[in-house]
């Protein structure tokens, strides 16, 4: 009787592994998924300056682009159906998708790509984006095809299509002096493949949550899983507690040293992802005469131990950075590294008569210390601490100058610093003009360190026209080279964004992002309920 059930049981299931051997798994509809944000929201609006995370995420959710990235940092069609770029390089022609709609069911033509652009050149309406789009001339053909005309070739203008198109129908009531006021900022009506069905608020009216249903006229197919909830957390801590409580399923980041308050670890994925953004140590050479003299910056970056930081501040989660142009985004070889040498940056200074002739420690010269300051922000204080000690040993006397977010928003706009320790955010497709050309010194221009250089200046002016990426590449390895034999920052590390989907999730695939919130570019191909199908030859 026994091996008569064997012998039964296996023939019952041998047409189930004959099925299950002749198929595959493959996404399908339904499921839910909860995320949570640290921020409230309070500009879904990708014009608008966005100060959180919670912003930018569902800007990105909400509001698709002409274009897109993928998961390897190339440009992909979103709105666009296709585009083309005129031989001089001054002619960008859009191609729409047909039968796109707004979350309301309007048509979303090139009306609505005309309209935004309108607003991003209009003062009145502030949004940082504006210098992007100055100069731009744009053309309607019809309602799927729209021209955009610029005055000089500029290389890197196809990357300002990734930005966020806004319903015209909606937004050409709202007045500039009300636009950052409108409701639509936390009502927004978008094309993407989610649109808002609720949000939440706690006792005191503060918006807590955020739910999402799939759009099912989305433009690229329904999505696959059904609701999306973001909630938000006023801190890391909270939002760890919240996991921890089973309150979300996932986290849209968290810091290297917080992963160890993390609990059921299995429920989730850490997903380690490269960002084109970088920490340094940028030299005023305005505000003191030390930083004017070049073996002082040098002696600087040769006392700075890289590996120290990134073992102790990252705990190893990102990379050791020796230029502004990042090799994981670039082609470049790095031509000048500055070691860690702690004897030869002694020397360096000894040979510039900078001794310590009173065993203090601290160097001096002609009765004045060798002294620097740091200013910073909270975020970064232990960065600074290590330099700090770093530099001290080689003969600084280093003090640091603790800031608040608002308050360096002030201090960077009017370069009132010796050191600036802070980070940069590049993009993909990175434009080192706008970093540090001389042109960029003073506010709103980027180039914090207030490099100048004539011959530096020239090849970047040069390299922004050239469209071939290869030639392009020359011209960035020859600036390149002269920056660094300037020695203008201490590049220090470039952190990866830690993000934490639940593991459930699938096709998230993700290695290299333009910034957090291009995790999302692809939300609709996301999936967690799966089917079996035939399999194709």
């Amino acid at each position: 009787m026994a091996l008569a059930g064997i012998i039964l049981t296996t023939l019952i299931s041998l047409p189930f592994g004959i099925a299950r051997h002749a198929t595959i798994a493959a996404p399908d509809f339904g499921g839910s998924y909860t995320e949570g944000l640290i921020g409230t929201p309070q500009f879904i609006n990708p014009l608008l300056v966005q100060a959180n995370d919670a912003d930018r995420d569902l800007s990105k959710i909400f509001y698709p682009g002409l274009l897109k990235y993928d998961s390897r940092g190339n440009l992909l069609s979103d709105l666009a159906e296709s585009y083309q770029i005129s031989d001089n390089g001054l002619e960008y022609t859009f191609t729409l998708k047909k039968n796109i709609k707004w979350h309301n069911g309007q048509p979303l033509t090139t009306d609505d790509v005309i309209f935004t652009i309108k607003i991003l050149q209009n003062h009145d309406y502030g949004s940082i984006q504006r210098i992007n789009w100055q100069g731009i001339e744009v053309e309607k053909v019809n309602d799927l095809v729209v021209k955009l005309k610029l005055k000089n070739k500029y290389a890197q203008f196809i990357n300002n299509a990734t930005t966020g198109i806004l319903p015209k129908h909606l937004w050409d009531k709202v007045k500039p002096g009300i636009f950052a006021l409108s409701e639509l900022n936390l009502n927004p009506i978008g094309s993407g493949p989610y649109k808002l069905k609720k949000i939440g608020q706690d006792a005191q009216g503060i918006v807590r949550s955020y739910e999402l249903a799939a759009f099912e006229d989305f433009y690229d197919g329904k999505p696959f899983i059904k609701n999306i909830t973001f909630r938000f957390y006023d801190s890391e801590d909270q939002l760890i507690s919240a996991y921890n409580d089973s309150k979300v399923q996932g986290l849209g980041y968290i810091s290297p040293e917080k992963i160890k308050n993390i609990k059921f670890a299995q429920r989730i994925e850490v997903k380690p992802i490269k960002l084109p953004r970088f920490f340094a140590a940028f030299f005023n050479q305005n505000q003191t005469k030390l930083l004017a003299d070049k073996n002082i910056r040098l002696a600087l970056n040769y006392a700075t131990d890289k590996k120290e930081l990134v073992e102790n501040i990252l705990k190893n989660n990102g990379l050791a950075t020796n230029s502004p142009l990042l090799k994981e985004f670039t082609e470049n070889n790095v031509s000048q590294k500055y070691n860690y040498d702690k004897e030869f940056a002694k020397q360096i200074l000894e040979n510039s008569s900078w001794k310590d002739t009173d065993d203090n420690g601290i160097r001096e010269k002609d009765k004045q210390d060798l002294a620097l300051t740091i200013t910073t922000v909270p975020e970064l204080a232990k960065t600074a601490e290590i330099l700090k000690k770093q530099w001290g040993g080689v003969g600084f006397k280093i003090e640091i100058k603790m800031e608040t977010f608002a308050e360096i928003q002030s201090t960077i706009k009017n370069r009132e610093y010796e050191i600036l320790l802070f980070g940069e955010v590049q993009g993909l497709n990175f434009d080192p003009f706008s970093f540090w050309h001389s042109s960029q010194k003073k506010d709103p221009g980027l180039n914090l360190a207030l490099y100048d250089n004539k011959s530096a200046d020239k090849i970047l002016e040069e390299g922004r026209q050239i469209l071939d990426p290869a030639e392009r590449q020359k011209k960035d390895n020859d600036f390149e080279r002269i920056l660094l034999e300037d020695a203008p920052a201490v590049f220090l590390y470039s952190p990866y964004y830690l993000y934490l989907p639940a593991s459930k999730i699938k096709g998230d695939d993700l290695s290299i992002l333009s910034l957090p919130s291009d995790r999302f570019d692809n939300l609709a191909q996301w999936y967690i309920e799966t089917k079996r199908v035939k399999k194709t030859d």
